[in-house]
């Protein structure tokens, strides 16, 4: 698709009419020079902002950040090879015309366009209170971080806009954007940011970006950079802003308990409202188990599968597994390889899994894109690697809760080794996994082991899978991407 046939695209969208972020009444608005007139057209903007990332996550954004890593794979179905491309992630065979790949950068700078306009519009909007019309603006810059972390983790340098693009012709004039460029975007944009958004919200702005989610957001971006020491500095804030932890490990994903005490930012859906529903069991569910699992004939994708690497990561007595993954037993699964490792059964993400549904690919579940357990844990990580301060107290806080007994006495390098599986564990299936092999440069390593390990106990993989090279640690470029804008591939690809 043409650039200039994405950007019309990109400027249309559906928007809320009321503070409420799910309570829509359909609304479409351009980016032209008559809509941006008033407080309640920015309201609108910003909440359709909220709607791209509604796309992003129930999209299949997590082929890239957890079927990439050691977490889970995909059932495979000889019977239906539509989704081979979504495959090729999992075992490293991708090349620069992926179709999922493409879509995940589509998704992307979608957020970007969009949140540009708004920060570009806002500009010249009078508002009755300026306070206001700042927390819009922090709203919006957050999203459009959380964007740029995405693409630059994935993709490396990428075209960095930081304006409105009116014309065409000069979204890619500039080419790429460094990789400290963007780093440096997404770390000031915080720091404004989370000195103008509150620390909560009332019940009707539920789900809104607060200062807890963009100095999370901050810390993650310093701890990534390595700066360990204004990582710690910053997550140590957030705790300060009245998070605690879930008592039951599995209410952090309930439908019943959305935007809980946990809770630092979550992507907002509901199934009552055509257009707002998620739908991560039909995603993540095993093909052969629609109408065990959800009432409906047909099948489930089979993607996301609990690979047994995760499932035996999990210490004895640690309460989160089966809170995490559940087993489909049936005698159907015989025709999958992937049951093998199981005793016959097909392990699912429980995580996202709370039936009844009332419609066929319709489900609830919000996405947890920060949870406070998680702070607590890129914390310790922080104080270890910085060397000062005591790490174990937020460690021990997650393992707790997980029924685990705590730690200490270890050296730097155990309890390095120690906290990235608590990560691993606490957050599996959540969108972190790809992102952590390499913050933690074990990418190269955890995958080249976990590929041997697949390839052994599955028949149908080929010697060149998970063929682990440096320049694969990056994405490509879409190929499109390349040939109509002209944006300079990455090494390797």
């Amino acid at each position: 698709m043409k650039l200039k046939y994405m950007l019309i695209s990109l400027g249309m969208l559906s928007m809320s009419s009321c503070n409420h972020l799910l309570d829509v009444d359909p609304y479409t608005f351009s980016s032209g020079d008559s809509y941006y007139q008033d407080e309640a057209q920015v309201l609108r903007a910003v909440n359709g902002a909220y709607s791209t990332l509604q796309v992003l996550y129930t999209s299949d954004f997590n082929a890239l950040t957890e079927m990439r890593a050691d977490n889970t794979n995909y059932q495979y179905d000889e019977t239906d090879r539509g989704v081979q491309q979504r495959e090729e992630i999992d075992e490293f065979l991708i090349n620069s015309s992926n179709n999922y790949v493409n879509t995940a950068w589509a998704n992307l700078y979608n957020i970007v366009q969009q949140t540009n306009v708004i920060l570009t519009r806002i500009q010249d909007v009078s508002f009755a209170e300026e306070e206001l019309k700042q927390r819009y603006i922090g709203e919006t810059k957050f999203i459009r971080a959380l964007a740029y972390f995405h693409l630059v983790r994935l993709f490396g340098e990428v075209p960095l806009h930081t304006q409105e693009i009116a014309n065409p012709s000069d979204a890619f004039s500039e080419g790429k954007g460094t990789v400290d460029e963007i780093y440096s975007l997404i770390i000031n944009d915080m720091k404004e940011a989370a000195s103008v958004l509150p620390d909560s919200y009332g019940k009707n702005d539920a789900g809104r970006v607060t200062k807890g989610a963009a100095l999370t957001l901050l810390g993650e971006a310093y701890l990534t950079r390595k700066q360990y020491q204004e990582a710690a500095d910053v997550l140590t804030e957030v705790t300060t802003l009245g998070y605690s932890l879930m008592s039951n490990y599995g209410d952090c994903f309930s439908p019943n308990h959305k935007n809980n005490a946990e809770s630092v930012f979550e992507i907002q859906y509901d199934q009552a409202i055509e257009g707002e529903n998620s739908n991560f069991i039909f995603m993540f569910g095993p093909r052969n188990a629609k109408m065990q699992l959800v009432g409906f004939a047909g099948n489930l994708s089979g993607t996301n599968i609990p690979t047994p690497s995760i499932y035996h990561a999990y210490e004895s007595g640690d309460l989160r597994r089966d809170e995490s993954i559940e087993m489909f037993d049936d005698p159907s699964n015989a025709a999958f390889q992937e049951a093998k490792a199981f005793d016959g059964k097909i392990p699912f993400i429980k995580k996202f899994y709370h039936a009844p549904y009332i419609e066929d690919g319709r489900s609830h579940e919000n996405w947890p894109v920060y949870r406070y357990s998680y702070v607590l844990l890129l914390l310790a990580e922080a104080i270890n690697e910085s060397g000062s301060g005591n790490p174990y107290a937020h460690l021990n806080a997650v393992r707790e809760r997980a029924g685990l007994a705590a730690l200490s006495g270890l050296s730097q390098a155990e309890l390095r080794t120690a906290i990235a599986q608590e990560q691993r564990v606490e957050v599996a299936f959540e969108n972190h996994r790809w992102f952590q092999l390499l913050r933690t440069d074990k990418a190269i390593e955890v995958m080249t082991a976990h590929g041997e390990e697949e390839k052994t106990r599955l028949s149908r993989l080929s010697n060149a899978s998970y063929n682990i090279q440096p320049f694969k640690l990056l994405f490509p470029i879409p190929q499109r991407e390349v040939q109509v804008n002209g944006i300079t591939q990455n090494e390797g690809w």
